[in-house]
């Protein structure tokens, strides 16, 4: 049986981006993970996803998380530094 650290190690997702997505499309972990690891098959998925990062990051804000907001910056640069894409 797979675990969750094995699927994100094929998925090449960190943790706290999987996190991102199942806070941003309000999935489970498990779904999330797959999700991520659908849209990381293309250059449009990865804008996606960066967007949806973007888009937790503006909800931090504005919920007054500013240390949350800060941690997802991290995720969002580990992100597209990763890819070598642009944020959307």
């Amino acid at each position: 049986m797979l675990t969750f650290e094995d699927c994100l190690g094929v998925a090449n997702l960190t943790r706290e981006e999987v996190d991102a997505i199942a806070e941003h499309e309000h999935l489970p972990e498990i779904v999330a993970l797959e999700l991520g690891r659908y849209l990381c098959e293309t250059p449009e998925g990865e804008r996606r996803l960066s967007r949806m990062i973007l888009d937790d990051i503006e909800a931090a804000r504005r919920k007054g998380d500013l240390a949350g907001a800060a941690r997802l910056r991290m995720v969002l640069r580990h992100f597209v530094q990763n890819r070598q894409i642009r944020a959307a």
